[in-house]
């Protein structure tokens, strides 16, 4: 006789669909994870570099715009992050789309996004709610700084991103001034970014973060990353634990430098950086090689400390 056929019942085929089935649901979301955060470090890498070759053609980034608190005997007036984004920003950056501080829902900027600790939170729109520090008075050294609660415009990028700007016209200082103990007045422009508008998942260290610009002239433009974890240091981390720690979490992390300190401090609250913490950075003091800048989350200022002095808070950054 000719060769036996065999083939599979309808219990084994549905067996082997019902195998697949529960596969494919365990796996894919991990695989659309990883997709989605490969998309996002290259979207987030692409918009920082358009960002600081913008920002280095401006001539200088203060006195755009007017602010003055309203009074008894005047309303208040506040074009400074609008007029920043027409008059500054749209010369050097493709923009799609402007819209002022009682519109920023047209540029795709959300009412609520999660922050890096998993909070759900109010998306700022004043100075005073991103970080209520930062017209305040430094502890230190005294410094009296133009209090300035202006509120934030919005635009769309040609590439669809949706970025809510916090402008400071008062900024002041340059990269030759940039150890100096108080760094709140040398925050120019601080950008809050959703790389894909309100689609989601409006999470800080995925498709939302912040890059920051700091000094009027020779302005350095940072967008740390932050690790979303501290280290669990028990309050006794020299700056070499420190620097140690951050190198054990992968090659990828190290820590902030003191510009990415201030824009981590600045958007403490968003990164779940907390308060009444400093944090090692990975500048050190060129005028005394055994000190190191670290930065005061609680007020913004930066103060160069001996090397094994110990400090409380370690937040690393990604590359």
């Amino acid at each position: 006789g000719g060769p036996l056929l065999t083939g599979f019942t309808m219990a084994e085929i549905l067996l082997s669909l019902t195998i697949i089935g529960v596969v494919a649901a365990i796996t894919l979301p991990s695989l659309t994870g990883n997709i989605n955060e490969r998309t996002w470090n290259t979207q987030r890498k692409a918009l920082y570099a358009r960002f600081s070759q913008a920002i280095a053609l401006m001539p200088s980034l203060n006195g755009y715009g007017n602010f003055t608190e309203e009074t008894d005997s005047a309303s208040a007036v506040d074009t400074v992050a609008e007029t920043f984004i027409t008059e500054g920003l749209s010369k050097v950056l493709k923009i799609n789309n402007i819209c002022d501080s009682e519109h920023i829902a047209d540029c795709g900027i959300v009412s609520k996004l999660t922050t890096l600790d998993a909070q759900l939170v109010e998306t700022p729109i004043t100075w005073n709610t991103l970080n209520p520090n930062m017209g305040t008075n430094s502890p230190i050294l005294g410094i009296s700084v133009p209090t300035i609660n202006a509120k934030a415009a919005a635009f769309e990028t040609q590439n669809g991103e949706s970025i809510l700007v916090f402008y400071n016209k008062n900024c002041i200082g340059s990269l030759a001034e940039a150890a100096l103990y108080f760094k709140q007045n040398k925050v120019c422009a601080n950008f809050m970014y959703d790389l894909n508008g309100n689609k989601g998942p409006n999470t800080v260290g995925k498709d939302i973060g912040f890059i920051t610009a700091i000094y009027p002239v020779d302005t350095v433009v940072v967008a740390p990353v932050p690790h979303n974890k501290n280290a669990a240091a028990g309050g006794v981390s020299t700056w070499t634990d420190s620097s140690s720690y951050c190198k054990a979490q992968g090659e990828d992390y190290r820590l902030p430098n003191l510009d990415e300190a201030t824009s981590m401090w600045l958007n403490k609250d968003f990164y779940g950086l907390g308060s009444a913490n400093d944090m090692w950075s990975s500048t050190v003091y060129d005028k005394d090689r055994t000190k190191s800048w670290y930065m005061s989350i609680d007020t913004g200022d930066a103060k160069p400390e001996i090397k094994t002095a110990k400090y409380p808070l370690v937040r690393c950054v990604k590359r």
